[in-house]
């Protein structure tokens, strides 16, 4: 049996994964049903796939000195006690991470062989280089989308779909949080021009 891997990630209605604008995280339209269903996804029993720039940045932010300090939501604090592997040339272990794994290589090779021999389903969050490469070797059997109602025309960083290949998507499911946070899932699959 192959392991389904998902490509989680949060973007604003014009594309981007961040900003550097003033809206603080998730632009500031997280609401309780929003949170409420990410630490269900997050409870699950599943392998988190990440790249070295975002581990490195969920490492920073999950330091314990900044978890006491800041009250981090529970989905993020969870993110800590998955079972990792970090697709990376540069990092190296010990990682201050309970149960992570680095793995260097290339990333459709290392992925294809965890979805081969993983038990439980695969899950990254961020890693948009990393999954703009599984994408075009066909691994994301997922595409999740969490849309923010906003548009960052200006402050908007990190293109999650630039540079990547043409891809049809079938809609699996679709909700809305709050009354106003969509959260879409599709199955990608490699559009070819005729």
């Amino acid at each position: 049996m192959t392991a389904t891997y998902t490509f989680d990630v949060f973007s604003s209605l014009d594309g981007y994964g961040s900003h550097t604008g003033d809206w603080g995280g998730y632009w500031g339209k997280q609401g309780p049903e929003l949170l409420r269903h990410r630490l269900a996804q997050y409870s699950e029993e599943q392998r988190m796939v990440f790249g070295a720039t975002t581990f490195r940045a969920n490492m920073a932010m999950l330091n314990a000195e900044i978890v006491e300090r800041e009250a981090l939501d529970p989905w993020v604090s969870r993110l800590k006690h998955l079972p990792a592997t970090v697709v990376s040339a540069t990092l190296r272990e010990p990682l201050d991470w309970p149960d992570a794994t680095v793995v260097s290589g290339d990333a459709a090779d290392v992925v294809a062989r965890l979805k081969a021999e993983s038990d439980v389903p695969l899950r990254s969050h961020g890693s948009l280089a990393l999954n703009r490469a599984l994408l075009a070797a066909g691994l994301v059997d997922r595409v999740q989308v969490t849309i923010f109602p906003v548009i960052t025309g200006k402050t908007g960083t990190d293109s999650i779909f630039r540079g990547a290949a043409d891809f049809d998507l079938e809609l699996l499911e679709s909700r809305t949080f709050d009354g106003r946070v969509q959260e879409l899932v599709y199955r990608p699959t490699r559009h070819e021009s005729s």
